[in-house]
């Protein structure tokens, strides 16, 4: 078993934290080919990583003497609370940070046996290489300093997490009124269609065709369409700063309640990106014309 001080721990799981960063980031740049500050927060820290390094530490402790054992334990584990940190992620925001939907052998797109089996690897190398030199790392540190750091960490990550947790809720509430207005379209649609098709397309331009009371309700559906394109159009610019940021930096994220709505706001925080990086690019150029 490890024995490590409640600074020793936040320190580890910080580092992990920051480790993970470099490596998604730079995973998900050379993917997207742009640079991607990726994950939940701002900071270049993703607590997903901490935690599983964390999580390896622990559950593969009194396994240690055994890579077997070890490489099991992390399996389970990692995958435990990858799950359960997609369930309560979901639970509270209606969207997917990460999505095995088009993996082979996965579980409700939360978990699929392929990351399952590179996380028993990971615990391996974690618990036999990597925490080893990291220790050591970390028992070089004098004590006062490792505990005015880690606090002062402590403080920053916990103000990041904070506001990123407030802006995911407001993108849900963004999202949601999306959604609504959506399927109000849809419905004022359905019925206009209804009331077009007993009417009879032939005869729009025959006034004896509409009764007084179709022909104010038809006007009445028109105007509320209309309106709530525009309330859907409003809706979709009320995305801030942070809330591009958060997709930005999450390129992969999906919702199952709300898919269409976030894929107009993704699309629509691309058109703002693009837009802005125009406006850049002749800021640039005029000085120089």
């Amino acid at each position: 078993m490890y024995h490590y001080t409640i600074i020793q721990w936040l320190f580890f799981f910080y580092f992990y934290c920051f480790c993970g960063w470099c490596f998604e980031s730079s995973y998900v740049s050379l993917k997207e080919k742009k640079l991607t500050n990726r994950g939940f927060i701002r900071g270049p820290f993703l607590p997903i990583y901490g935690s599983g390094a964390t999580m390896m530490l622990v559950v593969s402790g009194p396994f240690r003497h055994s890579i077997v054992l070890t490489y099991l334990a992390g399996c389970v584990g990692a995958t435990a609370l990858e799950y359960v940190t997609a369930v309560i992620m979901e639970a509270l925001f209606k969207v997917r940070y990460w999505d095995y939907s088009r993996q082979r052998f996965h579980f409700q797109g939360r978990i699929c046996l392929s990351s399952t089996l590179v996380w028993g690897f990971f615990t391996v190398a974690m618990t036999r290489f990597v925490h080893v030199y990291v220790e050591k790392l970390m028992l070089l540190i004098p004590g006062q300093i490792l505990t005015a750091v880690t606090l002062i960490l402590t403080v920053g990550i916990f103000t990041d997490f904070v506001l990123a947790f407030k802006t995911a809720a407001d993108l849900r509430i963004v999202l949601a009124k999306m959604q609504f207005v959506k399927e109000e379209l849809r419905s004022i649609q359905k019925r206009l269609d209804t009331l077009i098709s007993h009417t009879g397309e032939g005869l729009m331009n025959r006034r004896e065709a509409f009764t007084d009371s179709v022909k104010e309700e038809l006007a009445v559906l028109k105007a509320k369409y209309s309106l709530l394109v525009d309330s859907r159009r409003y809706l979709g610019s009320l995305m801030d700063f942070l809330q591009r940021s958060m997709l930005r930096s999450n390129p992969g994220m999906t919702s199952v309640e709300y898919r269409e709505s976030l894929e107009e706001l993704k699309e629509k925080a691309r058109e703002k990106e693009k837009k802005q990086e125009l406006e850049k690019a002749d800021m640039t150029e005029s000085p120089g014309e």
